[in-house]
Order: C-alpha cells, then sequence, then structure tokens
C-alpha cells in the first residue's frame, strides 16, 4: 500500500510539472515579407501536437499550452510559398512576427531595384507604358514612345532625335532614369536624344510633376523611369527576339534578351540590338542623310535574398545619326530661300551612306547597387554609377579637317546614393536619403572649331525626405524636402568683344586669368543652392474614383549650355549663346488629378498650372554669315513664365470586343514679363482609336487611331531681316510662323500564336501616316526645310522562349 501511494504520489508531481512547463503562449503575426502589409487567413500547423490555426483580419494568431522547448510551425497562404520556421519558446509568453512571400506569381517577377525607389510619388499619377506597348515601338526611340501618352510630346530634330516634351518642358527640365540611374548624357541639346536602348526598358513610367524628390530636384517638367524585367526568383532560363522591318527607311532592327536566374536569389541577363536605316522619306521625295546606325548591349548580375541583394549592371549605346542635308546652308540668300521653298534645297537618292552632317554618340553606364533589409530600420540601399558620353558633331568640312569633328565633348560623370525606406508606424512611411555627383567635362580643342561648351568640373552634394502618412483608408498625405547644392569650376576662353559687349568686363573682372587680345581666359567659379519640396494628398472615394492633389516646389541650376555658349552647335545647324549672369529656375506647379477607373468607362482629368521664376528660354534672334556659312543666332535669356494646361485620357468598351478611346492635350505658355506666347509650346493634340478584339481567333487586334494636331496659334514674333548682298536688299526670315493643323491615321493589328509550350509567337503591323499625308510639326527643327516622315509600314516579330 505504501508503494502504491509512492507511484500515485510521483505520478501527480510530474503531471503538476507538466502543468507547469507547459503553459506557454506564442502571440505570432503572419505578415508580408516584401512590404510588410498584414496577412489574414494564413494557416498554421503547431507540428508535435499537430494542431492548426488561421490569422485574423490583421494576421495575428495564438496558440496556447505549449512547452519550454522548440517547436516547427509550418505555415501557408494562398498565393505564397509554404515556409518552415523554428521557435524557441523559452518565456511564457513569446511575440512573434514571422514573413512569408505574399502573391507568388508577382514575386516570381521581383528582382531587387537597387534603390529605394519602390513608391516613386503617392499624390501624383503615375502614367505607365506597358511592356506590350514598349515592344510594339522596338525600333523606335524612347521619345516616340514616350509620344503615345497624353501631355507628353516630343521636340524633334527630323525623325530620328527625338526628346520627349512633358506640358510643354523638355531637355534638362526632364529627368530620365534608366535601370535606377539618372542619365548624364549632355541632355541640355534641344537635338540631343536620350541615349538609352527602348529594349531594356519592361515598362516606363512618366510622373508629370517634380514630385518625385528622391531622384531630383530639378525636375521642372517631370520625371521619366525606365525600369527593367523582373527577374523571377526560380529556376529558370527563359528570353525573347524581336525583329522589326519597315519601309520607311528601309531599315529595321533585332533585339535579344536572355535571362538565367536561380531559386537561391542570383540571376543574369543579357541583351542586345541593332538598327540600320537608310534615308528617310517625306511624302514626295527623299529626306537625304536622315539615316542612323545603332548598336547596343547589356549585362545584369546580381543576388536576392529578399531580404538583402546586390545587382551589377553595365550597358554601351553607340548610334550614329545623319541630320537632314538640306538644314546645312550656305549664304543669307540661301537661307531665305530654303525656309521659304515647300521642298528642300537638297534631294539625293536613296542611300544607306550616312553622310556630314551627323551626330555619332557612345554612352556608357556602370552601376553597382545593393540593399539590406533591418528589421527596426526599414530597407538601406547604396548606389554607385558611372557614366561616359562620348559626343561628336561634324560639319561639313573641306581640306584637312574635312573628317574632323567640329564639336568634340567627353562628359565623364561619377554618382553616389545612400537611401533608407523605412515604416515609421503603421500609417507612416518615411524615405530619405543623400546623394553626391562628380562630372567633368572636357571639350577637345584640336576641332579647330571655337568651343561650344567649355571644360568643367562640377560637385553636386544633396539630400532628401519624403513622408507619407495614410490619415484614412480613403486619405493619404504625402510632404518632402530635398536640398541641392551645385558647385562648378569653369575654364573658358571668352572673345574680347562678346565680353565686353554683355557687360562681364564691369560685372566679372576678377574671373579673368589671362588677356590674349582678342580673347580672354577666364574662370567662372559657380555655386548653386537649391530647395525643393511637394505637399499632396490623394483621397479615394471609393474603388471607382480617386482625386490626386499636388504641390511642386522646383529649383534648377543652370546648366552649362545656358550659362556658356558661345559658338556655333554644328547638329543643330544654329549659333547658341549663353549667359553667365543666370539664376536657378524656379518652379510652382499645382495639378489635381481626378481618376474613374470602372468596367463601363474610365477616365483621367489632370489640368495644372506651372509659374517658374527666372525661366531660361532660348529663341532666333538674327541670323549670323561663318566661314561655313550662314546660321540663325539662337540666344538664351530670363524671363517670368507661366504654363497653365490639362491632359484628358477617355477609355470605354463600345461593346464586347470593340474598345474606344481618346486622348486630348492642350498647354498654354506665356512669357509673362514680355506677355507674349512663350517659343515653341506644343500644340493642342486630340487622339481617337477603334480596337477590335478577337480573342478567339489567335487573340487577334485590330486598331485604328486618328491623331488630329491643331495649329499653335500662340506664338511670339522672332522674325528678323537679313542683308542679300546679291539684291542688296533686306529680306524678312520667317522662323516663327508655325506650320498648318494636320490630321493623321494609323493602323494596327496583332496575332500570337502557340509555338510549343513554352514558347509564344506575336506577329504586329503598324501603318503610321497610314494615308501618306504630307504635315509639318511645329516641334520640329528642321520643320523649315521639309516635311515630316510619309507612310510607314512595320512589321514586328517577337518570340518568347
Amino acid at each position: 500500500m505504501r508503494i502504491i501511494a509512492l507511484v500515485l504520489l510521483c505520478l501527480y508531481s510530474n503531471l503538476t510539472l507538466y502543468s507547469q512547463d507547459c503553459n506557454y503562449t506564442l502571440e505570432g503575426k503572419i505578415i508580408d515579407l516584401h512590404d510588410g502589409t498584414a496577412l489574414s487567413g494564413a494557416t498554421i500547423i503547431v507540428v508535435g501536437p499537430e494542431t492548426a490555426y488561421l490569422s485574423d483580419l490583421d494576421g495575428k494568431f495564438i496558440v496556447n499550452g505549449l512547452c519550454n522547448q522548440e517547436y516547427k510551425l509550418q505555415i501557408s497562404h494562398p498565393e505564397c510559398n509554404t515556409k518552415v520556421f523554428t521557435v524557441s519558446m523559452n518565456t511564457e509568453i513569446v511575440t512573434k512576427a514571422f514573413r512569408i512571400e505574399h502573391h507568388l506569381e508577382e514575386l516570381n517577377q521581383i528582382t531587387i531595384s537597387g534603390n529605394a525607389y519602390a513608391t516613386k510619388s503617392e499624390t501624383l499619377l503615375e502614367n505607365t507604358i506597358s511592356q506590350e506597348i514598349v515592344e510594339s515601338y522596338s525600333n523606335g526611340s524612347l521619345g516616340d514612345v514616350l509620344n503615345t501618352l497624353s501631355g507628353v510630346s516630343s521636340l524633334n530634330t527630323g525623325n530620328t532625335v527625338v526628346k520627349p516634351v512633358i506640358n510643354g518642358l523638355h531637355s534638362s527640365r526632364v529627368t530620365i532614369i534608366n535601370n535606377g540611374v539618372r542619365m548624364q548624357d549632355q541632355e541640355w541639346g534641344a537635338e540631343h536624344a536620350p541615349n538609352i536602348d527602348l529594349n531594356t526598358a519592361s515598362n516606363i513610367t512618366v510622373l508629370k510633376g517634380a514630385s518625385a524628390l528622391q531622384y531630383s530636384g530639378d525636375a521642372v517638367g517631370g520625371v521619366v523611369v525606365s525600369e527593367p524585367l523582373r527577374v523571377a526568383l526560380k529556376d529558370s532560363l527563359f528570353g525573347k527576339t524581336i525583329l522589326t522591318a519597315a519601309s520607311n527607311g528601309r531599315g529595321g532592327s533585332i533585339t535579344s534578351t536572355l535571362t538565367k536566374s536561380y531559386e537561391n536569389g542570383w540571376f543574369a541577363s543579357l541583351q542586345g540590338t541593332l538598327k540600320r536605316f537608310g534615308d528617310f522619306e517625306a511624302p514626295d521625295y527623299v529626306l537625304s542623310n536622315t539615316g542612323f546606325f545603332e548598336r547596343d548591349a547589356s549585362i545584369r548580375v546580381g543576388l536576392n535574398r529578399i531580404s538583402y541583394g546586390v545587382e551589377g549592371y553595365y550597358s554601351i549605346f553607340k548610334n550614329k545619326i545623319g541630320i537632314l542635308r538640306a538644314s546645312h546652308l550656305g549664304g543669307a540668300e540661301d537661307q531665305v530661300v530654303a525656309i521659304n521653298s515647300e521642298r528642300p534645297l537638297i534631294i539625293r537618292d536613296f542611300t544607306y551612306d550616312i553622310d556630314v552632317p551627323r551626330q555619332e554618340v557612345t554612352h556608357h553606364l556602370a552601376k553597382i547597387s545593393a540593399f539590406k533589409k533591418f528589421d527596426n530600420l526599414g530597407k538601406v540601399s547604396f548606389q554607385y554609377n558611372f557614366q561616359k558620353n562620348n559626343r561628336f558633331e561634324f560639319d561639313i568640312r573641306r581640306g584637312d579637317d574635312a573628317d574632323k569633328a567640329s564639336v568634340d565633348l567627353e562628359l565623364t560623370t561619377h554618382d553616389i546614393a545612400l537611401d533608407l525606406l523605412s515604416d515609421l508606424s503603421e500609417n507612416t512611411t518615411l524615405k530619405t536619403g543623400i546623394t553626391g555627383v562628380y562630372q567633368s567635362n572636357f571639350a577637345d580643342p584640336t576641332t579647330g572649331v571655337r568651343r561650344l561648351i567649355p571644360d568643367y568640373d562640377m560637385y553636386k552634394f544633396g539630400g532628401y525626405g519624403v513622408v507619407d502618412f495614410t490619415l484614412s483608408e480613403n486619405l493619404l498625405l504625402e510632404g518632402g524636402l530635398r536640398f541641392d547644392y551645385t558647385y562648378m569650376d569653369v575654364f573658358k576662353f571668352y572673345r574680347t568683344s562678346l565680353w565686353e559687349e554683355r557687360g562681364y568686363d564691369e560685372l566679372f573682372p576678377e574671373l579673368v586669368i589671362e588677356d590674349l587680345g582678342d580673347q580672354l581666359l577666364t574662370n567662372p567659379e559657380l555655386t548653386f543652392n537649391n530647395f525643393s519640396g511637394t505637399v499632396g494628398a490623394t483621397y479615394r472615394f471609393n474603388d471607382i474614383y480617386n482625386l490626386f492633389f499636388n504641390y511642386a516646389l522646383a529649383s534648377r541650376a543652370p546648366n552649362a549650355s545656358e550659362l556658356f555658349s558661345e559658338g556655333l552647335h554644328h547638329s543643330a545647324s544654329r549659333i547658341e549663346l549663353g549667359d553667365l549672369r543666370f539664376n536657378s529656375e524656379v518652379s510652382q506647379k499645382i495639378s489635381l488629378t481626378l481618376q474613374r477607373n470602372a468596367s463601363n468607362y474610365s477616365f483621367t482629368v489632370n489640368p495644372y498650372i506651372n509659374f517658374i521664376e527666372d525661366f531660361i528660354v532660348i529663341e532666333p534672334t538674327s541670323v549670323q554669315q561663318t566661314i561655313r556659312g550662314n546660321f540663325q543666332v539662337w540666344e538664351y535669356r530670363q524671363t517670368q513664365a507661366s504654363l497653365v494646361g490639362v491632359d484628358i485620357n477617355f477609355e470605354t468598351p463600345l461593346t464586347s470586343q470593340l474598345d474606344f478611346d481618346t486622348q486630348f492635350d492642350i498647354v498654354k505658355g506665356r512669357d509673362k514679363t514680355r506677355d507674349l506666347p512663350l517659343i515653341n509650346m506644343p500644340a493642342a493634340t486630340l487622339k481617337n482609336r477603334l480596337q477590335y478584339n478577337m480573342p478567339k481567333i489567335k487573340n487577334l487586334q485590330l486598331s485604328l487611331q486618328s491623331e488630329y494636331v491643331f495649329r499653335q496659334n500662340e506664338f511670339p514674333d522672332t522674325n528678323f531681316e537679313v542683308f542679300i548682298p546679291q539684291t542688296e536688299t533686306f529680306e524678312v526670315v520667317d522662323v516663327s510662323t508655325p506650320p498648318d493643323a494636320y490630321h493623321l491615321l494609323h493602323f494596327g493589328a496583332n496575332m500570337d500564336f502557340k509555338v510549343n509550350s513554352k514558347s509564344n509567337l506575336n506577329f504586329g503591323l503598324r501603318i503610321t501616316n497610314l494615308l501618306d499625308t504630307s504635315y509639318r510639326n511645329y516641334l520640329n527643327r528642321l520643320r523649315y526645310y521639309a516635311d515630316d516622315l510619309g507612310r510607314n509600314i512595320q512589321l514586328n516579330i517577337k518570340i518568347n522562349y
């Protein structure tokens, strides 16, 4: 009996001890690995007792009755990878967050961005161009594809040099981000196209304003972000090849991309493009010397472990571009005749040869980036970029210098950035960062021509902070500040006559370091302190209507061209004169966007107003005779300006297979100092498109687009007189009067074919200017000399593998 009592006592003691050790509690929360959002409905299985739990609406769950030991938890969620975690129950209450990969289909495409730019702006409507549209412009340029958006037009030098114009502004006022790198490629020139291979982009986003302070504070016009393909987080090998052929220019292009990825996060991607076109044609004649030859390549290698990663990237862009031969003429009489003529004065037979005048551009871009996510801090990103831009402009020269470039510029840029993206609370997100830039420009003096842009070293330092605050489910607020410091150390030769004519001898006598008689060597050292900021709000009325409000303050230091130009810009076919006295531009833009997204119809209406203090404008003032011919003189000046406009988009399904969409945009620019219209403002444009979809017939799509460009009726009178020696008379050179309105039709068709289980083939046909209409665009800088492009039939063949 005593033995039985002793056994029962031991058993009771053990049960009491077990009860004491197994009253531990696990308080868990399931969250998205990437953005920290709570995941409801996750299944949690505790291995051992094999008990199952579900996370609540806040992603939380509680497990009671655990012992002081390690447990295995198997956690799964729809569209997530099932993952096993180990938890040590070493205290009575353990609180732990479990991060899993949500939206598996999306994550199979996610790669590291190498920066903190995941969110561009919360209070500006982002205009995104899909990969499908980007691919349809495979043999075109960045400016061509951006022109498909309302509010975005293009400033052309012929048909091959295309610069994006956002709400009436272009060049240095538009920041272009290529694979996380801000492009530094002599963008100040009106005929300097972005040095980007369009085929490296998976999608392109446009922000019509300066609110994305993480990119820059000087994007007075807006920001263009070109993003590469997101690499799969799985073992895969895939690629695509796009072949194009076009009737106008009698050329085509080929581009291929091959990507290898691994489940452990490593990936590599190779890409290359080749484009070759001969002379393009207007409806009635050949546009002589307008072909181009482009060669591009890039490589990406990286590791993405979700919580940390690193990426290396290198690209080379080479382009040889012909400039319309008829735009470079001789004396004043030829200039007058050319502008007044309905046909170019020089028309030759079609050829693939690219003669003078021409541009040759080579752009190298290299970057190394890395990021790390810290639980109590956020995502820290580091990036170093290197860019080298070599630009040659060849003029019509004779003798021993015939093959020598008239402009030879080498621009080298080093850029470093450190960014932090952190969640201050469930409702507040902070983006901060600092940047440093060193840039050196070398203008080769052996060209035998006065250097248009001088040698200079530039140092820039900046810092920004942007806070997003979710006030409620429907209301989000955003505010940010940025400061940029710019220092320029310049060495420039001035003609003594110009130095005195501008009054520089009295204003800046200390800048002269050597007097050479007819010219002076100067050393300007300039500093600019620029503040930028943004305040905005996004209100979501329901699942259909959104309202965006944004106020952006942007401050832009004048570029080297605006400050120091003094000479013949050969590919622009004009003499340009800058001004050493310029201040920074300061822009204040207010924009409001109402958006409706619904199945029956959708629209966006985006009115805006932009007040710019010390706006830098360049305009023609006279014609000057040189030993190389007769050229227009364009001078920079500062004024007070305003730009007011509206962008409208509307789309609706007319039937189950027929869709209709329309775009309209208009902007009015005003020189408030002189009470005159601003020069080179885009004309109002109306685009209407019908698309017929037949998914059962190889996903056939047929589209017809109408594009009506109104006449620009508001323009300054910048005409001037020139003396004609042959007749000893003065003739008016009309460089102001815009061309007439015009209407174009474009046709498109697409079909998909299944090659095998892993490959698809897409055939695309696009016909631009279907009716072969003769027209001239106000923003084509060569409109004085020739019509724009005639009909172009383009065939695209794309295969995914």
